[in-house]
């Protein structure tokens, strides 16, 4: 995909879209709702009337794939980024959950395991990338590598830094074999986070998603907040630009994220393959048939 290409895919005017230089996330409010002026019922109809199209598009897209279309063959890589109850699951249950799953891939980067540790940052990710025709999704991310690495001091100085710019080129590569990079940031406040922790330990039901580590990181936010900072800045490009979703708002962050599928499908604009057969040919035989007994 060339230059020309990323650029009819990705709006440079969006509204959720980050601008070049300079990233200061304490100037994008959490609870705002860029271009909807209505509230959470309204929002949440909005996004179910994204389902429709949403899913259409899609399997035009995944028909694409299976049927081996002609070129241009693209798929999308998702790639939600944001600090712990920022709602990454939810996103999933509620905007990637209306497509079709067969046409879906969700990857969810731990921890890296010992045979990860042996190999390149990027090593486990490539293995995870769509194919063409797939809309694949990160639940976190290769942005983890300069995310807690950084704060965590997890790898030297130079390497973080090596990071970022393997990063961009990265992405070019996944951009010009055909794949659009959909990468958002979902921007919770810590104020948000605490009551949604706190939420999680009054329900013996949210036990589970609980983590007392997520205290600990809790208190690195103003670290967290430069990393973050740092990483939009470095990897934000017109091939793959970073979108700050305000995530406050559960019901704004689904429809937000949606919108973007959505807008980023109907640029791509796929259609259905054409058949390589003649359908005529096929209903005279299947009539002819009969019955089959």
């Amino acid at each position: 995909m060339s230059d020309s290409s990323a650029h009819q895919v990705h709006r440079s005017d969006h509204p959720l879209r980050v601008s070049a230089g300079r990233v200061d996330l304490r100037a994008y409010p959490t609870d705002a709702t860029p271009d909807f002026t209505g509230g959470k019922t309204e929002g949440k109809e909005a996004l179910a009337d994204l389902g429709s199209p949403l899913a259409e598009l899609q399997e035009r897209l995944f028909a694409q794939g299976r049927a081996g279309a002609p070129a241009p063959q693209r798929s999308i890589l998702l790639v939600l980024q944001g600090m712990d109850t920022s709602g990454k699951g939810g996103t999933l249950r509620h905007t990637v959950g209306l497509m079709d799953p067969q046409g879906v891939r969700i990857t969810s980067f731990k921890a890296p395991t010992e045979e990860e540790q042996a190999h390149d940052f990027l090593w486990r990710v490539r293995r995870a990338l769509p194919e063409c025709g797939y809309v694949g999704v990160f639940d976190r991310s290769h942005y983890e590598d300069v995310l807690i690495h950084r704060v965590r001091e997890l790898a030297p100085a130079e390497e973080i830094e090596r990071r970022y710019g393997a990063i961009v080129d990265f992405e070019r590569e996944l951009v010009d074999r055909g794949t659009v990079v959909v990468k958002c940031l979902l921007h919770i406040s810590p104020e948000e986070q605490r009551e949604r922790l706190l939420a999680r330990l009054d329900k013996p039901s949210k036990h589970w998603k609980y983590n007392p580590g997520d205290v600990d990181e809790r208190a690195l936010w103003p670290a967290y907040r430069e990393a973050y900072e740092l990483a939009v800045e470095r990897t934000h490009s017109d091939h793959a630009p970073w979108y700050v979703v305000p995530a406050d708002r559960k019901w704004y962050r689904n429809l937000a994220v949606g919108r973007l599928l959505l807008e980023v499908l109907t640029r791509l604009d796929p259609q259905w393959p054409a058949a390589d057969f003649d359908p005529e040919s096929e209903r005279r035989r299947l009539v002819a048939q009969g019955p089959v007994t």
